[in-house]
Protein backbone atom coordinates (compact mmCIF):
# COMPACT_ATOMS: atom_id res chain seq x y z
CA UNK A 1 0.00 0.00 0.00
CA UNK A 2 1.13 3.56 -0.70
CA UNK A 3 1.55 5.17 2.70
CA UNK A 4 3.57 8.03 4.14
CA UNK A 5 6.11 5.43 5.27
CA UNK A 6 6.57 3.97 1.78
CA UNK A 7 6.96 7.45 0.29
CA UNK A 8 9.55 8.26 2.96
CA UNK A 9 11.39 5.02 2.15
CA UNK A 10 11.42 6.01 -1.53
CA UNK A 11 12.84 9.46 -0.78
CA UNK A 12 15.53 7.93 1.43
CA UNK A 13 16.49 5.39 -1.23
CA UNK A 14 15.51 2.39 0.86
CA UNK A 15 12.78 1.02 -1.44
CA UNK A 16 11.65 1.36 -5.05
CA UNK A 17 8.07 2.35 -5.84
CA UNK A 18 6.42 0.71 -8.87
CA UNK A 19 3.11 1.31 -10.65
CA UNK A 20 0.50 -1.34 -9.91
CA UNK A 21 -0.27 -3.05 -13.27
CA UNK A 22 -3.89 -3.57 -12.22
CA UNK A 23 -4.43 0.22 -12.32
CA UNK A 24 -3.33 1.35 -15.81
CA UNK A 25 -4.45 5.01 -15.44
CA UNK A 26 -1.61 7.31 -14.38
CA UNK A 27 -1.28 10.63 -12.54
CA UNK A 28 2.12 11.49 -14.00
CA UNK A 29 3.87 11.16 -17.34
CA UNK A 30 7.64 10.95 -17.73
CA UNK A 31 9.50 11.83 -20.92
CA UNK A 32 12.85 10.06 -20.74
CA UNK A 33 15.77 11.08 -22.97
CA UNK A 34 19.18 9.40 -22.61
CA UNK A 35 21.22 10.29 -25.69
CA UNK A 36 23.53 13.00 -26.98
CA UNK A 37 21.88 16.45 -26.95
CA UNK A 38 18.96 14.94 -25.00
CA UNK A 39 18.64 17.93 -22.68
CA UNK A 40 18.32 20.26 -25.67
CA UNK A 41 15.30 18.28 -26.92
CA UNK A 42 13.76 18.16 -23.44
CA UNK A 43 14.13 21.94 -23.05
CA UNK A 44 12.45 22.40 -26.43
CA UNK A 45 9.59 20.10 -25.39
CA UNK A 46 9.27 21.94 -22.09
CA UNK A 47 8.93 25.29 -23.89
CA UNK A 48 6.22 24.03 -26.25
CA UNK A 49 4.37 22.35 -23.40
CA UNK A 50 4.22 25.75 -21.72
CA UNK A 51 2.50 27.13 -24.83
CA UNK A 52 -0.39 24.77 -23.97
CA UNK A 53 -0.22 25.99 -20.36
CA UNK A 54 1.17 22.58 -19.36
CA UNK A 55 3.65 22.91 -16.52
CA UNK A 56 6.50 20.39 -16.45
CA UNK A 57 9.45 19.60 -14.22
CA UNK A 58 12.90 18.84 -15.62
CA UNK A 59 15.50 16.74 -13.83
CA UNK A 60 18.82 15.26 -14.80
CA UNK A 61 19.28 11.50 -14.99
CA UNK A 62 22.32 9.26 -15.12
CA UNK A 63 22.74 9.70 -18.89
CA UNK A 64 20.34 12.48 -19.87
CA UNK A 65 17.15 13.80 -18.30
CA UNK A 66 13.49 13.28 -17.46
CA UNK A 67 10.65 15.74 -18.08
CA UNK A 68 7.64 15.13 -15.82
CA UNK A 69 4.02 16.18 -16.37
CA UNK A 70 1.49 15.82 -13.54
CA UNK A 71 -2.27 15.27 -13.83
CA UNK A 72 -5.18 16.28 -11.59
CA UNK A 73 -6.78 12.82 -11.74
CA UNK A 74 -5.57 9.45 -13.05
CA UNK A 75 -6.03 9.28 -16.83
CA UNK A 76 -5.38 6.52 -19.41
CA UNK A 77 -1.69 6.18 -20.24
CA UNK A 78 -2.58 5.70 -23.92
CA UNK A 79 -4.14 9.18 -24.13
CA UNK A 80 -1.14 10.78 -22.42
CA UNK A 81 1.20 9.14 -24.94
CA UNK A 82 -0.89 10.43 -27.88
CA UNK A 83 -0.37 14.00 -26.68
CA UNK A 84 3.39 13.70 -26.06
CA UNK A 85 4.09 11.69 -29.22
CA UNK A 86 2.19 14.19 -31.37
CA UNK A 87 4.08 17.10 -29.83
CA UNK A 88 7.45 15.35 -30.29
CA UNK A 89 6.70 14.57 -33.94
CA UNK A 90 5.71 18.19 -34.66
CA UNK A 91 8.94 19.43 -33.09
CA UNK A 92 11.08 16.88 -34.89
CA UNK A 93 12.26 15.24 -31.66
CA UNK A 94 13.44 11.63 -32.17
CA UNK A 95 11.11 8.92 -30.87
CA UNK A 96 12.72 5.71 -29.67
CA UNK A 97 9.30 4.03 -29.70
CA UNK A 98 9.26 4.60 -33.48
CA UNK A 99 12.17 2.20 -33.97
CA UNK A 100 15.09 4.65 -33.62
CA UNK A 101 18.19 3.57 -31.71
CA UNK A 102 18.17 6.86 -29.76
CA UNK A 103 15.21 9.04 -28.89
CA UNK A 104 12.73 9.99 -26.22
CA UNK A 105 10.61 7.39 -24.43
CA UNK A 106 7.25 8.11 -22.80
CA UNK A 107 6.33 6.38 -19.53
CA UNK A 108 4.05 4.57 -18.79
CA UNK A 109 4.77 2.66 -21.98
CA UNK A 110 1.97 0.09 -21.57
CA UNK A 111 -1.78 0.36 -21.11
CA UNK A 112 -1.88 -2.83 -19.03
CA UNK A 113 0.47 -5.62 -17.99
CA UNK A 114 -0.39 -9.25 -18.70
CA UNK A 115 -0.41 -11.60 -15.69
CA UNK A 116 3.12 -12.76 -14.89
CA UNK A 117 4.83 -10.23 -17.18
CA UNK A 118 7.26 -7.43 -16.34
CA UNK A 119 6.45 -3.83 -17.15
CA UNK A 120 8.90 -0.98 -17.71
CA UNK A 121 10.40 0.77 -14.72
CA UNK A 122 11.48 4.39 -14.32
CA UNK A 123 12.81 6.02 -11.18
CA UNK A 124 10.12 8.04 -9.41
CA UNK A 125 10.60 11.76 -8.73
CA UNK A 126 13.25 12.56 -6.09
CA UNK A 127 14.11 8.90 -5.56
CA UNK A 128 17.74 7.83 -5.31
CA UNK A 129 18.96 6.22 -8.52
CA UNK A 130 19.95 2.63 -7.70
CA UNK A 131 22.67 2.46 -10.35
CA UNK A 132 24.27 5.88 -9.74
CA UNK A 133 23.53 5.78 -6.00
CA UNK A 134 22.55 9.47 -5.99
CA UNK A 135 19.54 11.77 -6.16
CA UNK A 136 18.91 13.91 -9.24
CA UNK A 137 17.29 17.25 -8.37
CA UNK A 138 14.69 19.18 -10.37
CA UNK A 139 15.70 22.47 -11.92
CA UNK A 140 13.77 25.47 -10.57
CA UNK A 141 14.17 24.98 -6.82
CA UNK A 142 16.87 24.73 -4.17
CA UNK A 143 18.46 21.33 -3.75
CA UNK A 144 16.65 20.34 -0.56
CA UNK A 145 13.75 17.90 -0.28
CA UNK A 146 11.48 20.53 1.25
CA UNK A 147 12.15 23.08 -1.49
CA UNK A 148 11.79 20.44 -4.19
CA UNK A 149 8.46 19.19 -2.81
CA UNK A 150 7.13 22.75 -2.60
CA UNK A 151 8.19 23.31 -6.20
CA UNK A 152 6.47 20.14 -7.46
CA UNK A 153 3.30 20.91 -5.49
CA UNK A 154 3.20 24.41 -7.00
CA UNK A 155 3.11 23.11 -10.58
CA UNK A 156 -0.20 23.39 -12.39
CA UNK A 157 -1.71 19.95 -13.07
CA UNK A 158 -3.35 18.92 -16.35
CA UNK A 159 -7.10 18.27 -16.17
CA UNK A 160 -9.03 15.55 -17.99
CA UNK A 161 -10.86 18.12 -20.16
CA UNK A 162 -7.57 19.72 -21.19
CA UNK A 163 -5.98 16.42 -22.17
CA UNK A 164 -9.03 15.44 -24.24
CA UNK A 165 -8.86 18.79 -26.08
CA UNK A 166 -5.14 18.31 -26.75
CA UNK A 167 -5.66 14.93 -28.42
CA UNK A 168 -8.92 15.49 -30.31
CA UNK A 169 -8.36 14.42 -33.91
CA UNK A 170 -4.91 13.05 -33.08
CA UNK A 171 -4.07 9.44 -33.83
CA UNK A 172 -2.25 7.07 -31.46
CA UNK A 173 1.12 5.61 -32.47
CA UNK A 174 0.71 2.97 -35.16
CA UNK A 175 0.47 -0.56 -33.71
CA UNK A 176 3.64 -1.69 -35.47
CA UNK A 177 5.53 1.15 -33.80
CA UNK A 178 4.07 0.67 -30.35
CA UNK A 179 6.52 -0.45 -27.64
CA UNK A 180 6.52 -4.17 -27.08
CA UNK A 181 7.32 -6.06 -23.92
CA UNK A 182 10.30 -8.37 -24.23
CA UNK A 183 11.54 -11.09 -21.97
CA UNK A 184 14.92 -12.66 -21.54
CA UNK A 185 15.32 -15.48 -24.03
CA UNK A 186 14.92 -18.85 -22.31
CA UNK A 187 18.01 -20.95 -21.80
CA UNK A 188 18.14 -24.35 -23.48
CA UNK A 189 17.69 -27.20 -21.02
CA UNK A 190 20.75 -29.03 -22.27
CA UNK A 191 23.52 -28.12 -24.64
CA UNK A 192 25.18 -30.38 -27.13
CA UNK A 193 27.99 -31.31 -24.74
CA UNK A 194 25.62 -32.27 -21.93
CA UNK A 195 25.80 -29.08 -19.82
CA UNK A 196 22.66 -28.60 -17.72
CA UNK A 197 20.42 -25.57 -17.82
CA UNK A 198 21.44 -22.47 -15.82
CA UNK A 199 19.01 -21.93 -12.93
CA UNK A 200 19.32 -18.50 -11.32
CA UNK A 201 17.48 -19.48 -8.13
CA UNK A 202 20.41 -21.76 -7.31
CA UNK A 203 22.79 -18.77 -7.30
CA UNK A 204 21.08 -15.73 -5.77
CA UNK A 205 20.63 -16.93 -2.19
CA UNK A 206 17.57 -15.92 -0.18
CA UNK A 207 14.51 -14.62 -1.99
CA UNK A 208 11.10 -13.36 -0.92
CA UNK A 209 7.81 -13.48 -2.77
CA UNK A 210 6.20 -10.23 -3.98
CA UNK A 211 3.08 -10.76 -6.09
CA UNK A 212 3.96 -12.97 -9.08
CA UNK A 213 7.71 -12.60 -8.62
CA UNK A 214 10.53 -13.54 -6.30
CA UNK A 215 12.75 -10.59 -5.42
CA UNK A 216 16.40 -10.88 -4.46
CA UNK A 217 19.64 -8.94 -4.39
CA UNK A 218 20.97 -8.34 -7.91
CA UNK A 219 24.46 -9.88 -8.12
CA UNK A 220 25.63 -7.26 -10.60
CA UNK A 221 24.37 -4.36 -8.45
CA UNK A 222 25.90 -5.92 -5.35
CA UNK A 223 29.25 -6.20 -7.13
CA UNK A 224 29.15 -2.41 -7.55
CA UNK A 225 28.16 -1.83 -3.93
CA UNK A 226 24.49 -1.06 -4.68
CA UNK A 227 21.09 -2.70 -4.03
CA UNK A 228 21.15 -2.00 -0.31
CA UNK A 229 17.61 -3.34 0.13
CA UNK A 230 18.25 -6.55 -1.79
CA UNK A 231 15.23 -6.21 -4.08
CA UNK A 232 16.55 -5.05 -7.46
CA UNK A 233 16.26 -8.49 -9.07
CA UNK A 234 12.80 -9.80 -9.97
CA UNK A 235 12.42 -13.48 -10.93
CA UNK A 236 9.19 -14.77 -12.43
CA UNK A 237 7.75 -17.42 -10.11
CA UNK A 238 5.93 -19.40 -12.80
CA UNK A 239 9.10 -19.65 -14.90
CA UNK A 240 12.38 -18.59 -13.19
CA UNK A 241 14.19 -18.51 -16.54
CA UNK A 242 12.76 -15.00 -16.85
CA UNK A 243 14.43 -12.42 -14.60
CA UNK A 244 14.95 -8.67 -14.70
CA UNK A 245 17.03 -6.08 -12.80
CA UNK A 246 15.11 -2.87 -12.10
CA UNK A 247 18.39 -0.89 -11.94
CA UNK A 248 19.15 -1.77 -15.56
CA UNK A 249 21.72 -4.57 -15.28
CA UNK A 250 21.61 -6.80 -18.33
CA UNK A 251 21.31 -10.56 -18.28
CA UNK A 252 24.96 -10.78 -19.36
CA UNK A 253 26.06 -8.56 -16.43
CA UNK A 254 24.08 -10.65 -13.93
CA UNK A 255 25.48 -13.94 -15.22
CA UNK A 256 29.04 -12.56 -15.25
CA UNK A 257 28.70 -11.36 -11.64
CA UNK A 258 27.63 -14.89 -10.65
CA UNK A 259 30.68 -16.40 -12.32
CA UNK A 260 28.47 -18.10 -14.90
CA UNK A 261 28.99 -16.00 -18.04
CA UNK A 262 26.80 -16.64 -21.04
CA UNK A 263 28.80 -18.62 -23.55
CA UNK A 264 28.89 -17.13 -27.02
CA UNK A 265 28.69 -19.66 -29.82
CA UNK A 266 31.22 -19.37 -32.58
CA UNK A 267 30.50 -20.50 -36.11
CA UNK A 268 33.03 -21.53 -38.72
Amino acid sequence: MLTNQTVLGHLEGEITLAINPSTPPCKSVAIDADYRHAMKDLLKLQFYLSQDWVASALEMSKQGGHLWIFLVTPLPASECRIYVHDLARRLGAPLKDAGLADGIEVFPKHDAIAPGDFGNAIRGPLGIHRGANRRFWFYGADYTLQAQMEFLNSLRKVTEDELRKFIVGKEPPRPELAPRLTRNAPVRRQSGNGRSEFRILQHVGSVRRVGRNYVARCPSCAESGHDRCGDNLAILIEDPRFYHCWAGCTKEMIRAALGCPIRVRSYT
